[in-house]
């Protein structure tokens, strides 16, 4: 996939209304609400529908960075469908005609000889709709159709859910803190380290990566159980110290895959909240084990928004940061949340890393044998596969 084009995605919850496109104005109206933020210029928006009844399944958006590569979003939008197996959509493009109309023109011609159904075709700017798909002006006049998205019915069905102003300021919501807020977690993170420091002193005979292993192993594990119970009693951090803590103890990955196996999607709602919060106040350094965590709970509950930028934040955080760079590759394939479940549990985890830091210390890593960073690659894999 081109870089000059970059997908959201997100599949519609279960918990979410189900809601059935009827005409332009419904499209145009549940695509915010769906997206969470309104969709911004230029961009297409690729909604894929169950084909008896014309329910929501499966959202996309794609940037329109040039008109040059219209064929390649229209085959890109393709490819999404086809993965989630949708053989029928309907397609807004947001933004000027010169760059929209390419688009449309390759969406037109491609989407049908792939097998997918288009039930419209939309371009809308300020608050004016056209179709390519009607050609009668009495409906649909050539200066366009005014509409009011938040003023139609099916925009009522989620009333409850906030819609933000654009992709930027939903990536706001799990920002760095500033100000004081930020000066206090700096503080935060010195006795967090000290912390840390002092366990490590502790840890005996040991020294680097193994005294650091064997000194905040236990203390993470019991940090990562507590912040999550808190969450799911629907609580939270009571002090900036306790946010600090979870985000150093989760740089050792034995202590993040736990977490990760614990994500049950029972739960969602509480470990958004906790990941958010976590990620907001993770100092530099630290943001990219719960921005991660964060990604993969927001993808299971079908919020492919909030997943990428959850992302984004954990890679300009830690560029090759594993986790995170696996969870791009499954967005950017079109997994569906369905593929984001737990193929491990907390004890399958702790197994698989007892046994591998046995090998260790068997002697096996001075072989030549995989341990380190590649392992720990294959150990997040894991929960992928």
């Amino acid at each position: 996939m081109p870089d000059t084009i970059e997908p959201t995605e997100g599949a519609q919850p279960a918990e979410q209304p189900r809601v059935r496109i009827s005409s332009p104005a419904s499209l145009l109206a549940v695509i915010p609400p769906l997206l969470g933020f309104e969709p911004s210029e230029p961009s297409l928006v690729v909604i894929g529908t169950e084909t008896s009844r014309a329910e929501v399944q499966i959202t996309i958006r794609f940037d329109i960075p040039e008109a040059r590569l219209a064929a390649t979003v229209a085959g890109d939008a393709i490819g999404y469908l086809a993965d989630n197996c949708i053989t029928t959509a309907a397609v807004v493009g947001y933004g000027p005609d010169c760059l929209v109309d390419p688009v449309a023109g390759e969406v037109l011609r491609r989407f049908p000889k792939a097998g997918i159904t288009l039930v419209e075709v939309l371009r809308a700017k300020d608050h004016r709709y056209w179709s390519y798909v009607c050609t009668n002006p009495g409906c649909c006049p050539p200066e366009g159709t005014p509409f009011d998205a938040k003023a139609h019915p099916a925009a009522a069905k989620f009333a409850s859910k906030p819609v933000l102003a654009s992709r930027a300021a939903l990536a706001q919501t799990i920002a760095p803190v500033t100000g004081e807020e930020a000066a206090a977690m700096v503080r935060a993170d010195r006795r967090a380290e000290a912390r840390a420091r002092r366990l490590i002193r502790e840890a005996g005979n040991h020294t680097g990566r193994k005294a650091r292993r064997r000194a905040l192993h236990a203390p993470g594990l019991l940090a990562v159980a507590e912040a999550i119970t808190i969450y799911r009693e629907g609580r939270r951090f009571t002090s900036r110290d306790a946010a600090a803590w979870l985000a150093l103890v989760l740089g050792e990955l034995p202590v993040r895959d736990d977490a990760w196996a614990r994500m049950d999607p029972d739960h969602n709602e509480a470990h958004r909240r906790l990941w958010t919060e976590a990620t907001r106040l993770a100092r530099p350094g630290y943001a990219a084990a719960p921005a991660a965590l964060l990604a993969f709970t927001a993808w299971q509950s079908g919020n492919g928004a909030l997943a990428n930028v959850a992302i984004d934040r954990a890679l300009t955080d830690q560029p090759d940061y594993s986790m995170a760079r696996l969870l791009r590759q499954a967005l950017d394939s079109g997994a569906p949340p369905s593929m984001a479940r737990l193929p491990m549990t907390p004890e399958d985890v702790a197994a698989s890393y007892n046994a591998q830091y046995s090998e260790e210390e068997d002697g096996d890593a001075e072989s030549g044998r995989q341990t380190g960073h590649d392992a720990d690659d294959e150990q997040a894999a894991g929960l992928l596969s």
